[in-house]
């Protein structure tokens, strides 16, 4: 009886495993490729969905496959930075493949702020510039260095990654990511830009109220835009 009982066990144990170790990732796909069908319900985002109906392949174009909008860089902030995500959203070609890209150009002096992907691991190449990039693992000990033009580095899924420019041109980097849905979590704005409670702030960090509004209307797209 103690026998099959441990036997159950172990294969509940391995049965858990497979499951969640097919689940970690982007479903394989089923067939070569799936250009989505043009959806016109608000309802339907390409970039969350996998499950979408596609078109017959008859109707299928080269132009499915090929995206121009790296080209150039994206509309700057005002601090310095700018990106162009790539995803089934704006490239169908890319829907069920499990990936996704980003262009991101940053100016002298600014920075990409800590942030990270809770679905993806990335590749980061510098195509032009020198940046100062990192991430930081589970333990807080950072890995990070100047990248030089041509240099790539990858940054573990989930773990907070960062980049400066320090150099004295616009440097621009290609991102390679294992997923077509990576979701993104910027710490400053996860911080003091999502309602957490302001006590709880204060005492996590050390700071005033004042100064911890002051981050708020930085931070929280709804105070930032009614001032």
């Amino acid at each position: 009886m103690e026998a099959n009982t441990l036997f159950r066990l172990k294969a509940l144990c391995l049965l858990c495993f497979n499951v969640c170790f097919t689940l970690a990732s982007d479903p394989d796909p089923i067939q070569d490729f799936c250009i989505p069908k043009p959806m016109t319900s608000p309802y339907h985002d390409h970039h969350f969905s996998t499950n979408l109906p596609c078109k017959n392949s008859s109707e299928v174009t080269t132009e499915d496959f090929v995206f121009s909008g790296l080209k150039t860089a994206g509309n700057f902030t005002e601090t310095g930075f700018a990106t162009v995500p790539v995803s089934p959203a704006n490239f169908p070609g890319l829907n069920t493949l499990g990936m996704s890209f980003v262009r991101a150009d940053l100016k002298p002096g600014s920075i990409n702020p800590p942030h990270y992907h809770p679905r993806a691991t990335e590749v980061a190449h510098l195509v032009k510039g020198r940046v100062y990039s990192g991430f930081v693992d589970s333990n807080n000990k950072v890995y990070a260095k100047v990248m030089e033009e041509g240099e790539m580095m990858v940054y573990p899924k989930g773990l907070v990654h960062f980049q400066m420019n320090v150099g004295d041109v616009t440097a621009t980097i290609l991102g390679g990511l294992n997923s077509q849905n990576p979701g993104i979590q910027k710490i400053p704005s996860v911080v003091f830009g999502s309602g957490i409670n302001e006590e709880l702030l204060m005492k996590a960090f050390g700071l005033s109220l004042k100064q911890i509004g002051t981050l708020k209307k930085r931070f929280d797209p709804v105070m930032s835009n009614e001032h």
